[in-house]
């Protein structure tokens, strides 16, 4: 079912870029009134009813899709991170920290200074 929904919610995402695409900005009517030709694809203002009705159409269905699928994937989950946690904190030092040496070196004997 959830499936399904994703393959419901990405074509209405495509859609929903295609119909914005096609909609022409409002600058674009001026240059149609003083008689330059419009680069639209359904002429000056023939298809902007239809456009914003389906856009906004695919709008409704696409926050649908995404109530759907936030709500599947909650009942989805299986657990908590800190499910299985004890109530004790843990060490950030390893356990097993080796030992300090018995004795420190000795730091090597400074060598006799020369003259010049």
């Amino acid at each position: 079912m959830v499936s399904i929904v994703i393959a419901i919610h990405v074509t209405v995402c495509l859609s929903i870029c295609i119909a914005v695409l096609l909609q022409q900005g409002k600058g674009a009517d001026i240059g149609a009134v003083f008689g330059g030709s419009s680069q639209t694809l359904f002429g000056s203002s023939g298809a902007g009813n239809f456009l914003t009705k389906l856009t906004s159409g695919l709008a409704v269905v696409f926050f649908a899709t995404s109530i759907f699928l936030a709500y599947a994937s909650t009942r989805h989950a299986t657990g908590s991170l800190l499910e299985g946690s004890s109530s004790k904190p843990r060490s950030v030092m390893p356990q097993n920290a080796p030992k300090p040496a018995p004795n420190p070196a000795v730091p090597a004997p400074m060598p006799p200074a020369q003259k010049h």
